[in-house]
Order: C-alpha cells, then sequence, then structure tokens
C-alpha cells in the first residue's frame, strides 16, 4: 500500500493531514451541537438536512439520476437521517460522552450484519473485536441507571448506522460523489418527514417540535450544516485527492477521543462519569485499536 503519492511535497503533505485532522475535529463537533441546540433531536435533523440540501443545491444544482438510483440513495438517506435522530435523542437523553462511546459500537453490528446482507462468511477475529467492544458497553451500561434511556438510544443509532455504511456501498456505485451527498440529504429529507410522526409516537416528544428555529438554535443549525455536513464533506474529498483511504479511516477512529475531550472541556461531563464508564470506554478504544492494527497488516500482506 502506498498511502501517499511519492512525489507529493513536503507542504502538500503537511497540508493534507491538517485538512484531515480538522475534517476529523468537525465530525467532533458533530455530538456536541447535540447538546448546544434545544430542539427536539426529530426537529433538529429535520432542520439539518433541510439546510444541508438546500446549501448543496446551490453549489451543484440538481444533477440527472435514474429514479431508480434516486430511491435507492433516498432510502440510505432516511437510514442516515433515522440514525442522526436517535444519535441526538442519545445525547440529549444522557451526554455527548455517553452518545459517542455507544456510536463505536458500530463495528460490532457490522461484523453481524454485513456477513448477514451479503452471504460472506463471519470472521472470526471482527466477532472477537466485536465482544470487546459489547464488553465495553455492558460496563458503560451498568454505570448510572438514569443514562440508560440514552445508551440504549446509543446502541440502536449505532445499529442503523451499520445498515446505512453498508447499503451505501450499493447505493454509491456509478454516481459521483456531490450527487450521492445532494440526494442521500434530499432522500433523508422527504423519509424523516415520512417517519417523524412514527418516531414521536413509539418515542413520545419532552419539546414542542413543529418549531421555528430562532437564535442561537438557528445560528447552531446552520454551523451544523454548514461546517459539519457540506464542509466535513469538502475536506474529506480534498484530503481523499492526497492520502489513502486506509489512512483516512484510521485517523477517523480519532473522533471518539476528540468529542469526549471537547465535552469534558465544555460541558464538564468527567463529574458525571465513575470508573465503570473510564472501564468501558478504554475496552471500546481498546477494541478500536485492535481493529486498526488488523486493517494495517492486512494492508501491507
Amino acid at each position: 500500500m502506498q498511502p501517499i503519492s511519492i512525489d507529493m511535497g513536503e507542504a502538500d503533505l503537511k497540508k493534507a493531514f491538517i485538512q484531515l485532522h480538522l475534517s476529523v475535529l468537525l465530525a467532533g463537533f458533530t455530538g456536541l451541537f447535540g447538546k448546544l441546540i434545544t430542539l427536539n433531536e426529530a426537529t433538529l435533523v429535520w432542520y439539518r438536512l433541510f439546510f444541508t440540501t438546500a446549501m448543496l443545491v446551490i453549489f451543484t444544482g440538481f444533477p440527472k439520476v435514474s429514479w431508480r438510483k434516486f430511491l435507492q440513495i433516498a432510502g440510505c438517506g432516511t437510514l442516515l437521517g433515522l440514525h442522526w435522530i436517535l444519535f441526538y435523542a442519545s445525547i440529549k437523553a444522557s451526554n455527548v460522552s455517553i452518545g459517542v462511546v455507544c456510536f463505536a459500537s458500530v463495528g460490532f453490528f457490522t461484523s453481524i450484519f454485513e456477513p448477514l446482507i451479503f452471504h460472506k462468511r463471519f470472521s472470526v477475529a471482527e466477532m472477537l473485536l466485536a465482544l470487546i467492544t459489547i464488553a465495553g458497553l455492558v460496563c458503560i451500561f451498568s454505570f448510572d441507571s438514569r443514562y440508560r434511556l440514552g445508551i440504549t438510544l446509543g446502541v440502536i443509532s449505532a445499529a442503523v448506522c451499520s445498515l446505512y455504511s453498508i447499503t451505501n456501498k450499493k447505493a454509491s456505485e456509478g454516481v459521483k460523489a456531490r450527487t450521492m451527498l445532494l440526494y442521500q440529504m434530499a432522500g433523508g429529507l422527504i423519509g424523516v418527514t415520512a417517519l417523524i410522526p412514527l418516531y414521536l409516537l413509539v418515542y413520545p416528544p419532552t419539546q414542542p417540535v413543529l418549531v421555528i428555529p430562532t437564535g442561537s438554535n438557528l445560528w447552531w443549525l446552520l454551523c451544523l450544516a454548514l461546517f459539519c455536513t457540506v464542509g466535513l464533506y469538502l475536506l474529506q474529498i480534498l484530503v481523499l485527492r492526497k492520502l489513502s483511504a486506509f489512512t483516512v479511516n484510521l485517523t477517523y477512529n480519532l473522533e471518539p477521543c476528540y468529542t469526549i475531550l471537547i465535552a469534558f472541556i465544555a460541558f464538564g461531563e468527567a463529574r458525571e462519569l465513575n470508573v465503570s464508564f473510564y472501564v468501558g470506554i478504554s475496552l471500546v478504544i481498546l477494541s478500536v485499536l485492535l481493529q486498526s492494527v488488523r486493517a494495517l497488516r492486512k494492508s501491507q500482506g
């Protein structure tokens, strides 16, 4: 594997890694906005999708795709929107740190769903790594009964995100990245609009849903759409032109660490957590690191 082109200058290399870590940092702020924005999670996600779609239309217009391909992409967008709703619900029912750590269980669900969907063999190594993640989640789940609803929502969010990642591979075949992102956001907006009544029936809101964001909520929503969705996507495109996908994916394993560190500083969440949480997060991070080492060895083999 050659993660970096050998003729790339040192300045270009430094710039690429700065852009990469900036994109990871922006991804880390995604969870923090769930704490800053006081809207119901369903309302929050609807406006995130709406503002992002509007911004992308300005940049890209409406590229042509077949109806069949649009429906595939829209289905992925709906899964992404549902994942976002559950992820922000998890944060609002617990805190940012717990929501982010539960999201790290995506790998566990992928190790189960991908072989089932694509009729592949189960990987023993991936299952063992998944068990380490589960052990970590059990520790986190047991640390404070107040946060069990948030943890449950976070784990379900990770399962939905895993399904999104798996189906996204198939839907993105033969489609330009910008077109894919636009119609995912637009399709997600349509899908989430249809799903919100059912979601509210299952998980009744504790605050108004049909509201127009104003003040700080509007400002944070625009930042979320512009920087943590459109900006994040553009940075990823720039980085992938200079660095390998493997290097990018490996670096994104730092996202939970960035998010938790910022949450500790911004919201003082360290005071809310006890020893069992730290044992749990250590196991989850260990699983991620072992998966990274395994992927590195496979790429060099």
